[in-house]
């Protein structure tokens, strides 16, 4: 089961050569996720060779134009192929106000349903398969993180212990395998820990954007497979930092260390720094946690399965 993240955008603010407003997607299993949408999203998304149709839910942190700029046209790109399926687009309020009112200036062609969604704290979207959780942040306006965890598969099935144990192949093994216990004609009773091994683990793909530092970030992200974070700004600015309500890289890296990460890479960052000069927010992430990665435009990042 594929698990890949791509990062679309790492400006934050303002959009620069080779450096497009900040957004992220998710691929699982060919099914896209969508997380924020700046100008330049599409021009990434087609040099990336990935197809806007497939996307199916949207998540938009807060209501700030590099956040938010490339959505109006990425609805109207999206009327131009052949969709049938809905398109769910989850944020804090006034997004729904925002899409409707350029929906409506804009006079857009929309041949598909959007269904949007405004979100609060905790998990506000379920499947079988994974859940999205909103975390609370701090920001200029009301502004969330997105942690998306897959559920944990089933144990691994061994038939040898199941025909050690009298089990025959067939219907039993497969009410076993779906955790029920099972009665033979002895009378004995299997249960599923008998012939089944540890619940899988299943991965955690993290995103958060301007914020002050918060305490509770790290344990939102604890043991995250991968933390996309902003890096805004380079120690000596602590006091832009503040004002504005972002955050340090060196903060982004203590999120990362507190958490236990596997991985954290870097994005939104400010415009005054040159690619040169990113190494900086790149080396004072890295005295405080190593496995941090200055993440540049298009980069990408294959999750496997743990086991």
């Amino acid at each position: 089961m594929s698990f890949e993240v791509f990062v679309l955008g790492t400006s934050g603010m303002m959009p620069i050569p080779g450096r497009f407003l900040t957004s992220a997607m998710l691929r699982r299993n060919g099914e896209l996720f969508l997380f924020d949408c700046g100008e330049g999203t599409q021009v990434s998304l087609k040099m990336l060779n990935l197809h806007w149709k497939k996307i199916s839910r949207i998540f938009i942190t807060h209501m700030h134009a590099d956040h938010v700029t490339g959505l109006p046209g990425l609805l109207m790109l999206s009327a131009q192929v052949d969709r049938d399926e809905p398109l769910y687009i989850y944020g804090p309020p006034r997004l729904q106000e925002y899409i409707e009112e350029n929906r409506r200036i804009l006079d857009m062609y929309i041949n598909y349903p959007i269904i949007i969604k405004t979100i609060s704290s905790g998990v506000f979207l379920e499947t079988e398969d994974y859940t999205v959780e909103a975390l609370p942040l701090l920001h200029t306006k009301p502004c969330f993180g997105f942690v998306f965890k897959e559920k944990d598969r089933k144990g691994e099935f061994f038939p040898d212990k199941a025909k050690s144990l009298g089990v025959p192949m067939g219907k039993l093994w497969g009410q076993l395998q779906n955790g029920n216990s099972v009665t033979l004609e002895d009378g004995t009773v299997v249960v599923p820990s008998q012939v089944m091994g540890n619940p899988r683990q299943g991965r955690k793909f993290s995103y958060i954007t301007d914020t002050m530092y918060l305490d509770y970030i790290s344990e939102s992200v604890q043991n995250s497979d991968l933390l996309l974070c902003e890096g805004m700004f380079a120690n000596d600015l602590l006091m832009d930092a503040r004002e504005k309500k972002h955050m340090l890289s060196s903060q982004a890296a203590m999120i990362g260390l507190k958490g236990n990460v596997e991985k954290l890479g870097l994005i939104h960052y400010s415009p005054r720094y040159s690619d040169r000069e990113l190494k900086i927010l790149k080396e004072e992430a890295c005295e405080i946690f190593p496995r941090t990665i200055l993440c540049k435009d298009r980069m990408s990042f294959d999750i496997p399965l743990k086991d």
